[in-house]
């Protein structure tokens, strides 16, 4: 059973990855027709108002989730410069089966974060690309996946430079 997840894994990493994008979604690209084309009809399908605007979750579970993934989680409408585009994904959430995603595959695949950082007891990785990782409890284990359009990071702020001594 092993041999298959490693099969599964070398297959997704067998090519550089764009941290913003896996599994032929990318947010802000990747339309509805797209993902229904790819993984088929959602386990179900839930719509809200966000900032006024209709927008779309898709939530695939059980036997409909993608191999080696416990639920993933798409969100639909983005609004851009030229206005609001309801079929194409915001953004996308995996929460895969245990021992499938780790800290040193998330390092392979993605390479290193820009910046990392802690959320209450979870450890999480950002990718200015588009890709925020949360660790589980033993630091090692991905217990989620969150992927977005990119996410340009502000500078990190310089400590103040040292004074000279004073004579």
């Amino acid at each position: 059973m092993r041999s298959h997840w490693a099969l599964v894994l070398a297959v997704l990493f067998a090519t550089p990855v764009a941290a913003s994008d896996w599994g032929q979604i990318k947010p802000a690209v990747t339309t509805q027709s797209e993902v229904r084309g790819r993984y088929g009809a959602p386990t179900r399908e839930t719509t809200q108002k966000i900032e006024g605007y209709d927008a779309v979750q898709w939530v695939y579970e059980g036997a409909q989730a993608p191999t080696g993934i416990n639920k993933m989680i798409v969100d639909f409408g983005l609004l851009i410069p030229s206005g609001y585009r309801k079929e194409v994904v915001r953004t996308f959430r995996l929460e895969p089966k245990h021992d499938i995603f780790n800290r040193k595959l998330i390092v392979d695949g993605w390479g290193a974060p820009s910046r990392i950082g802690k959320e209450g007891d979870l450890e999480f990785f950002l990718y200015a690309e588009g890709l925020l990782v949360y660790f589980g409890a033993d630091t090692q284990t991905v217990v989620a996946m969150i992927f977005t359009p990119p996410q340009p990071l502000p500078p990190a702020t310089a400590p103040p430079p040292a004074r000279p001594p004073q004579r």
